[in-house]
């Protein structure tokens, strides 16, 4: 990437420094051109003006005063008169690249200045190198800011990297880096959003491991003893019987300890849903899928109330949707329609096709693992609904034929944020 911003801002700066340098570089020779010639023809309006007068005056031309008035120059001077009076001052020049002006009276003095042309090319080139230099001056001040400018964008993607292999590897401490760039920084705000939310994760689930443990290990151990007690008391009966009384309800306790252990994770997975707009995971879902529908000759279309906010995460929320739209794309038919829609209670998503729906006796566990009616390995809808309920939500299938599936969402502006929607793990 450094190599590209280089190369790109070095190009980017050769390219104005052409369209730049070059214009200016003609205008100057041209300028500096007419200038010696506008100089050199008044100098020869000056001195047929001087000849004239010393004609009048009736006083004889002095040359040598003339070459010191006039130096580096050629001069002619013509007068009327019998015999034609002709005055030289000076030397032509030795390349015998002249640059010539004359000037003449109605009284017959005609008078023709010249310079050395060469002098003036000469001068030309000093003004092409300073330019020529100047632009040299620039390209190494561009290239100059190009590589602090692509330092200070290829480090903080480097350190981002870094950052990001290191969530991956497990170590999901946030690294609270920023860089001065409002893009950057913000990928480096939801990196360590993100740490944040792995760690917290991560303590969870060895809470959980901890808490199963620690709960589990009383009433097995209770479990253990009521049975070994069963086992050495087999020729008795009344002590079997209580014995295996006593066994079932330490396996009820044992349930109970389960289900309020998976409770307390599901309300701490239920509290980091917050408010999502519901359009915005659409359209990117729907975007995705579009080509794929497309390619299959079928329409992907989006319908219902917009602008709608619910309680899940986008994740989870999006991972539901792709889910069931990919359910839709394999098994169902037609165009398939995402329908929003908000009641009192719920914000409700339908994703409904035209296929032949789903059969008889596959639709009541068509959640169930490993059920699949098309060749599947039916583990796509048991995802979708473990994760609707995750986040606190719901779903249903709600038609069989055509297959309509309903995802129900708390709204955002519901007040019983830790109400929990009811419906399966």
């Amino acid at each position: 990437m450094r190599r590209r911003l280089l190369s790109s801002t070095l190009l980017v700066a050769v390219i104005a420094v052409l369209l730049l340098g070059v214009p200016l570089g003609v205008v100057v020779s041209r300028l500096i051109v007419d200038e010696a010639a506008q100089e050199l023809g008044a100098e020869a309006k000056r001195l047929v003006g001087e000849v004239e007068y010393a004609r009048v005056q009736e006083a004889p031309l002095d040359p040598q005063q003339l070459e010191q008035k006039y130096p580096g120059r050629f001069i002619q001077i013509w007068e009327r008169g019998t015999p034609l009076r002709v005055t030289v001052v000076g030397d032509p020049p030795p390349s015998g690249h002249l640059m010539t002006e004359d000037a003449q009276t109605n009284t017959g003095v005609y008078v023709r200045i010249s310079r050395d042309r060469d002098q003036v090319e000469q001068d030309v080139r000093a003004r092409l190198l300073l330019i020529v230099a100047l632009a040299g001056a620039a390209l190494a001040v561009a290239v100059s800011l190009a590589v602090v400018q692509s330092r200070r964008l290829t480090l903080p993607l480097q350190d981002l990297a870094k950052i990001a292999d290191r969530l991956g590897s497990g170590d999901a401490r946030p690294s609270k880096h920023r860089y001065g760039i409002p893009e950057l920084d913000r990928v480096a705000q939801v990196l360590d959003r993100s740490a944040t939310r792995i760690s917290d994760l991560l303590t969870r689930e060895r809470e959980f491991a901890t808490d199963a443990s620690h709960q589990l290990r009383t009433p097995l151990t209770g479990l253990t003893m009521r049975l070994e007690e069963i086992v050495a008391s087999s020729d008795e009966p009344e002590v079997v019987r209580e014995e295996g009384e006593a066994a079932i309800v330490q396996a009820e306790r044992l349930t109970a300890v389960i289900d309020e252990l998976l409770a307390a994770a599901r309300r701490q997975r239920h509290a980091q849903a917050e408010p999502v707009a519901v359009d915005e995971v659409l359209v990117q879902q729907m975007t995705e899928w579009e080509p794929v529908f497309k390619d299959a000759g079928r329409v992907l279309q989006l319908e219902g109330t917009r602008e709608l906010k619910a309680m899940t995460t986008t994740g989870g929320f999006g991972q539901v949707i792709a889910s069931l739209l990919e359910n839709s794309l394999r098994h169902g038919g037609g165009a398939v329609t995402v329908t929003t829609t908000c009641g009192d209670n719920y914000v409700v998503i339908e994703v409904a096709d035209e296929g032949p729906g789903i059969a008889d006796d596959i639709a009541p566990k068509i959640f169930d693992r490993n059920v699949s009616g098309g060749g599947g390995t039916g583990l796509g809808l048991t995802l979708a609904r473990a994760l609707a309920a995750a986040d606190g939500g719901r779903l249903e299938l709600v038609r069989r034929r055509p297959a309509t599936f309903a995802i129900f969402l708390r709204p955002a502006d519901d007040d019983g944020r830790n109400r929990v929607v009811s419906g399966p793990a």
